[in-house]
């Protein structure tokens, strides 16, 4: 396909998913966007066939835009059940499977449950609720449990007492739209999901524990962070550190640290021949993205990597920019709403588009900086990043993290090695202490560094500034600048 259409088709469909976040449009406005394209693409076929990749160009936009309108118009965003609402503030009995992995906090537990019974009759929802529990008795993915509580609806809050988070929209983005807070709860039977998925997270459970028994707290749990995403241990203080220094994104898993994982998967298995070595490395990646919890972050990673695998087999070079957007599309053309309602996308996304956009255009700017261990490289793609989630991060939190450039370039040269090596001692581990000794040691040596410079920057006064005000129109100019500035430097040749 012309890369100008493929282009069209994406902006179009993105467009059009974006407009109606914000708008209830209904079916008439995305077949009305539908008529039009017809109507421009008929034109096309009547008039002045010089015209007829400009005609074919706009006639894609808005049609991909009316599909874009009517995928978003699927979804049921925020649409209660009238059944539920009946109950509301009431006090029921739900039996419920638990349909995600239980995410652990310092003082409870969140479980996502697909309602099976309420009051002890089967009923057939789309609403999923989210239960707030103790941390104990503790419930897995597949468990059918019962819980008896007050039945509520999701309330917005202020974040930081100026920003307004919409947590309606965020818990609706994933098909929850009630909540139970602390009900009594009894377990009823396990085994209840899918198996596949059971296995991966218990895989995880068993990454976590081995990590527990080898490191001493918070390596551990910034080790389980780095591999499996699995950051909810390290506690709220040392979570604000890392946010305070502009590092939080290597706790959750971004795309940094799954890229690595990526390229050592495809690595691993590039000696099995042709489509096999392929279909191998496709099938690890995606088990990966499930037993990690396939967050936004992790989802756009992995379709990266699975679209570079496709570009290797086909034989075609892969052009970046593009796998980007494609793996951008796919995972919006599966849950449009993750486009203005998951913030992980987004800061993912733009981090990514950074890293292409700007890396080659700057990098010639910093000749000077040694490239030995890739200090150079970290230093530009460190900066290429932060400028294009700045605007982001400003509008959402409204903290800018004035030591995260020297922070990262300290920090991320070595965080390939610390995940290497922190694999290698729990894999190892697992069969014999004695053999894993090495390995951990190096590995507790990294993370006792990184924790350090973590703790140190943090400690700086200066280390964060919390900007009270940066409205969504100050977003909007901030990026229109920072385009308008960077595309006037030209990439050098070579660079796509």
């Amino acid at each position: 396909m012309n890369d100008n259409y493929l282009y069209s088709v994406l902006v179009g469909f993105i467009s059009g998913v974006a407009f109606c976040s914000f708008f209830n449009l209904g079916q008439t406005f995305y077949l009305f966007l539908i008529l039009i394209s017809w109507a421009i693409f008929m034109f096309f076929l009547l008039g002045n066939p010089k015209e007829k990749e400009k005609i074919i160009f706009v006639s894609l936009l808005f049609l991909s835009a009316g599909i874009g309108v009517w995928r978003f118009d699927l979804t049921d965003f925020k649409k209660t059940e009238p059944f539920l609402n009946n109950f509301l503030n009431q006090s029921v009995s739900i039996d419920a499977f638990v349909i995600d992995e239980p995410d652990t906090r310092e003082s409870n537990t969140q479980l996502k449950l697909k309602i099976h019974k309420l009051n002890g009759e089967e009923i057939e929802t789309k609403s999923n609720i989210l239960a707030i529990v103790d941390q104990y008795p503790q419930y897995n993915y597949g468990d059918l449990i019962q819980v008896g509580g007050i039945l509520n609806k999701p309330k917005n809050f202020n974040a930081d007492g100026e920003r307004q988070f919409d947590y309606v929209s965020y818990l609706a983005k994933d098909n929850i739209n009630y909540q139970i807070f602390y009900p009594k709860t009894k377990f009823v039977s396990s085994g209840n999901g899918n198996f596949i998925k059971e296995k991966l997270f218990r895989v995880k459970n068993i990454f976590i524990e081995q990590s527990r028994e080898i490191f001493p707290e918070p390596h551990s749990s910034l080790l389980s962070g780095l591999i499996i995403g699995a950051k909810e241990s390290l506690g709220k203080d040392l979570q604000d550190d890392f946010r305070k220094v502009g590092l939080i994104h290597i706790v959750v898993l971004s795309g940094y640290n799954i890229t690595i994982i990526a390229d050592f998967i495809m690595g691993l298995f590039s000696f099995l021949p042709g489509l096999l070595s392929v279909f191998v490395g496709a099938i690890s990646i995606i088990f990966f993205a499930i037993m990690t919890g396939a967050s936004a972050t992790i989802v756009r990673a992995s379709v990266m990597a699975l679209l570079v695998l496709l570009a290797r087999a086909t034989g075609r070079v892969n052009e970046i920019t593009r796998t980007l957007f494609l793996a951008g599309f796919l995972m919006v053309l599966h849950n449009p709403t993750i486009l203005v309602f998951d913030a992980s996308f987004q800061l993912s996304f733009m981090a990514t588009f950074g890293l292409i956009f700007l890396s080659p255009k700057i990098e010639n700017y910093f000749s000077l900086v040694p490239e030995k261990f890739k200090i150079k490289e970290s230093l530009v793609s460190v900066i290429s990043t932060q400028i294009f989630v700045l605007p982001l991060l400003l509008y959402m939190m409204g903290d800018f993290s004035v030591v995260s450039v020297p922070v990262n370039l300290l920090v991320l040269t070595f965080i390939p090695f610390t995940m290497l090596f922190g694999f290698l001692s729990i894999v190892v581990g697992l069969f014999s202490s004695v053999l894993a000794a090495p390995f951990s040691y190096i590995a507790y040596v990294l993370l006792s560094y990184e924790l350090k410079i973590v703790d140190f920057f943090s400690s700086l006064p200066f280390a964060s500034i919390h900007i009270p005000t940066f409205s969504v129109w100050f977003m909007v100019v901030a990026y229109l600048f920072v385009f308008l500035f960077f595309s006037k430097i030209k990439t050098p040749e070579g660079v796509r």
